[in-house]
């Protein structure tokens, strides 16, 4: 039987329950242990697939085509293991389900109410993973806060759980915050206490207490924390500000998170956590020799969850390179401005980055970037939109079809380099419509590409609703633009490449959602690697 562990946080939001939830799986599973991690987030949304980056951070794609959470990343990049749509669930996944249900007549005309219909659908979801026989534990993160209206029903549920399972087989930890008081000079433990009370009123006692702090905590804090909170004394962890995400997991182990579980389950503790190469990645992003810069071109910048697997691919692509990567994030319409000189916004930057998106706005800003990447020969990298506004670029500036555009920005378009797919002309509906998910591509062998990845076939992950049109491949090819990736199906263009360039490439994938810790992804690794021999 699996072990259920359920992360709930209080006090305030962006605490990081996702980071201590992939922190003890990543111990865990260095000790031997089949671990997973599912994300039941409590808005009404079906999916964050429609989401404004804004709204909720960047939208992450699994293999099998699922819009999930941002927190799905940082799972991967811990486990180094894909996630699944069985990884998130929404209130509004939950709801519909019963919804569906109830109109088929599966609740045989009864009353069809929170409790327990919803309270039941969020129980069957939580235990999918751990009845697939491929988990020993399953790690659930509750978003939101404790106290929010919307996380009620999946209290509920995990009261219900932890009563039916028992506490040799359900575990609840709850990360919180200790706010340190300048005026006082102290920590202070009662926004804690009433955090705790909050869930206990619902039913749930924790069995771990997280503590967010900005300072250690000493023995007598975490005394008083144990008895005003009614859990043991070695069960307050304390979870001081770390350098890096990477770091925690390290801080988790000294606390001795791993093995307080392990003790309450009474499962063995089977071998030491091999973290060699845990440790070697983070001996190379404290220590490296290099240093770059490189411009992260979008349009929503002011939010880096916005980017957040983009920045984190960085990471482990400079730790590869042994490199440390800063990320200058540069507004699209802020290149878009009359008075608005590249060579100034570009000074000392080493590489450009075209970000992925949606929409018109800062389109001439992205344009005018690439346009600067290519003429200067500096290293560029097109991701989604980035590519196709590449071809968009090339095509106007190097073709002279001065009117070429995407439909997506232009519907009218002479030119219509970028094209809506044919499959996507009928549909209605915004929600879970794009192309998703992952998708072969073939490269040709003597390209950028295919050198990074030392293959020549691959499988990415894909979101969007439009493409390069192959009606322009013959002419770009022609002209310098060369498409070097394709789907073997649907003869999709896939990657471009511009010859006589150092390092030009666009992709219509999101190479960012699979670069790990242990297998950072080859392309940003070569971006990176190319951007490093600009320095010299």
């Amino acid at each position: 039987m699996s072990k259920y562990i359920f992360v709930t946080g209080g006090v305030t939001s962006s605490l990081g329950k996702g980071i201590i939830a992939a922190s003890l799986a990543k111990l865990l599973q260095a000790r031997g242990f089949k671990v997973t991690i599912q994300k039941f987030d409590p808005y009404i949304n079906v999916d964050p697939g429609t989401l404004n980056p804004y709204e909720h951070g960047e939208c992450y794609v699994t293999d099998d085509g699922a819009e999930t959470d941002l927190d799905l990343g940082h799972y991967e990049r811990f486990l180094n293991k894909p996630t699944s749509q069985a990884n998130n669930v929404t209130t509004g996944r939950v709801y519909k389900t019963v919804i569906e249900k109830e109109r088929r007549g599966d609740y045989l005309g009864k009353t069809v109410q929170v409790v327990p219909h919803i309270t039941d659908e969020i129980k069957r979801r939580v235990q999918l993973l751990g009845q697939s026989g491929e988990h020993e534990i399953v790690i659930t993160e509750l978003g939101g806060t404790v106290g929010d209206i919307e996380a009620l029903p999946y209290l509920e549920a995990l009261r219900q759980m932890r009563w039916t399972l028992g506490s040799e087989n359900c575990l609840v930890i709850h990360l919180t915050l200790i706010p340190y008081l300048r005026a006082a000079k102290e920590l202070k433990t009662k926004p804690t206490q009433h955090s705790v009370k909050e869930l206990q009123n619902a039913g749930v006692q924790p069995d771990v207490l997280v503590c967010r702090t900005e300072y250690p905590l000493n023995e007598g804090l975490r005394k008083k924390l144990a008895l005003f909170c009614n859990v043991q004394y070695d069960a307050v962890i304390e979870a001081i500000d770390a350098k890096t995400i990477y770091h925690v997991p390290l801080h988790m182990q000294e606390e001795g998170l791993d093995e307080l579980v392990l003790r309450k389950f009474k499962l063995p503790m089977r071998q030491e956590p091999d973290l060699h190469l845990w440790k070697e990645f983070l001996h190379k992003v404290e220590n490296p020799s290099r240093q770059l810069r490189i411009a992260l071109v979008g349009k929503y910048n002011e939010l880096q969850d916005a980017y957040k697997s983009i920045y984190e691919s960085f990471i482990h692509a400079g730790a590869a390179n042994d490199c440390r990567v800063e990320v200058v994030p540069i507004h699209s319409e802020d290149l878009e401005a009359p008075d608005a000189d590249p060579e100034k916004i570009f000074k000392d930057i080493h590489g450009i980055l075209v970000a992925p998106g949606f929409g018109e706005r800062g389109i001439e800003g992205k344009l005018r970037a690439i346009r600067y990447a290519r003429e200067k020969k500096l290293p560029f990298f097109g991701i989604c939109l980035g590519m196709q506004c590449a071809v968009v670029e090339f095509a106007r500036h190097v073709m002279g079809l001065k009117e070429a555009a995407s439909t997506e920005m232009n519907a009218e378009t002479p030119d219509p380099v970028i094209a809506l797919m044919k499959e996507q002309k009928k549909i209605t509906q915004k929600g879970g419509t794009m192309r998703l998910g992952a998708y072969a591509c073939v490269l040709a062998e003597d390209s950028l590409a295919a050198k990074a990845y030392g293959a020549t076939q691959i499988s990415e992950r894909h979101r969007h609703r439009y493409e390069f049109n192959n009606a322009y491949r013959e002419q770009m090819d022609a002209a310098g633009l060369k498409a070097t990736g394709i789907n073997p199906e649907s003869g999709l263009v896939e990657i471009v490449e511009l010859r006589d360039h150092p390092w030009f490439v666009g992709v219509q994938f999101h190479p960012e959602l699979k670069s790990t810790v242990e297998n950072p992804h080859p392309l940003f690794v070569a971006f990176v690697k190319a951007s490093l021999e600009t320095m010299v």
